[in-house]
């Protein structure tokens, strides 16, 4: 029997890595082995609560501003000793974290099988997502299974060298995740206040936009909202306090715009299936808002998911004043492009593709 570890750290990976972990734990010919490693504690244990996981391992590493290398280090140094004492056939890690890095590097220094679910994402600028971009494209250089979500990031891995026979397209998970979430019965009190109102959606925290991009970012925003009274914004708020300085700076007070804390999987993923507009920084909302017809403006310069620019779902809006303001404004007043955007096709999958991932796993040879 196959013992399969998956590891994980931030909600973004719990909300990806959750409905996996459930379908394998479905599996009767495989032992699935659940530790986190709490790089985001409370954003943390909130996803794992609506997805009802438990842990079996948690190494709790979050400490009070801790940096890019307290994460590398105990998280490395933790998953040295839970991989020597479980001896797992295969560790699973996700997309692009300090976590899913270290635990691949961990796991390859001790000669355990890594499979990379949402392998193949690329800007092939380092820099950009800052530092996702490097740990995704480290992680698939260790990595043996490479879980590709589209055709065009299995084109990636083909061109990097990476071996065909361990790509597999399997969709995106991130999707599979709004089975668990998205109820019709849903109702909250920001939704009665935006009740006959446009309603947009926003998220920004990237660490390449602290400061003046993210101020330009919300001053376009603010424009845009100042432009259609009919528009309601609803942001919750990154914990990073530079990021909360800033919102409060140039989006507090406005009467069309509220700042809330951040949201919870099951609430957010409901929000954004009653909204008109989605603006992010975020990879998986990307992912997610196309999966339910809602246009998305992407407040960064370049995205590793081109698929969904391509496909016509995505819009990048970029980080300069004038680029987000014109990107926000031609969705809100070009109905026939809004129309066109929302009706486009989702590239990232149809809900499957945990059960992809687990066939692909349990029939391949571990030990090869």
């Amino acid at each position: 029997m196959k013992k399969i570890m998956l590891v994980f750290g931030t909600r973004p990976e719990a909300v990806k890595m959750c409905p996996l972990a459930i379908e394998l734990k479905t599996r009767g010919n495989c032992e699935t082995v659940v530790c986190v490693t709490g790089q985001h504690r409370e954003m943390l244990d909130s996803v794992l609560g609506v997805f009802g996981v438990k842990p079996d391992i948690d190494l709790n590493i979050m400490t009070g501003r801790q940096t890019l290398f307290d994460i590398t280090v105990n998280v490395l140094n933790g998953m040295r000793d839970v991989l020597t004492r479980e001896k797992p056939d295969i560790l699973l890690v996700h997309g692009d974290t300090t976590t899913s890095l270290s635990a691949a590097m961990a796991a390859y220094y001790l000669n355990i099988p890594v499979g990379h679910v949402e392998a193949g994402l690329r800007t092939y600028d380092i820099n950009a997502p800052y530092p996702e971009e490097f740990n995704r494209q480290a992680i698939d250089s260790v990595a043996r299974y490479m879980f590709a979500p589209t055709e065009s990031t299995r084109d990636n891995l083909v061109r990097e060298g990476k071996k065909r026979e361990g790509i597999f397209v399997t969709g995106n998970t991130e999707i599979d995740a709004l089975q668990y979430t998205v109820k019709p019965e849903y109702a909250h009190q920001l939704l009665e206040w935006a009740e006959g109102s446009r309603l947009i959606v926003m998220t920004a925290h990237r660490r390449e936009s602290l400061g003046e991009p993210m101020r330009r970012i919300f001053r376009a925003v603010r424009r845009a909202v100042d432009k259609h009274p009919d528009v309601k914004l609803v942001y919750p708020v990154h914990l990073n306090p530079a990021v909360r300085e800033t919102a409060e700076e140039v989006l507090g007070g406005h009467p069309q715009i509220k700042l809330t804390e951040p949201m919870d999987v099951y609430n957010f993923h409901n929000f954004l299936a009653r909204s008109h507009l989605v603006l992010t920084d975020s990879g998986g909302i990307q992912e997610s808002a196309p999966a339910l017809n809602k246009p998305v403006v992407v407040l960064r310069d370049v995205t590793e998911r081109p698929e969904g620019v391509e496909a016509g779902t995505l819009m990048i809006g970029g980080t300069e004043e004038e680029s987000v303001y014109n990107a926000v404004t031609k969705l809100l007043d070009d109905e026939a492009l809004y129309r066109q955007m929302s009706l486009a096709p989702n590239p990232y999958g149809d809900g499957y593709a945990s059960r992809l991932i687990a066939d692909a796993i349990l029939s391949a040879d571990l030990s090869a």
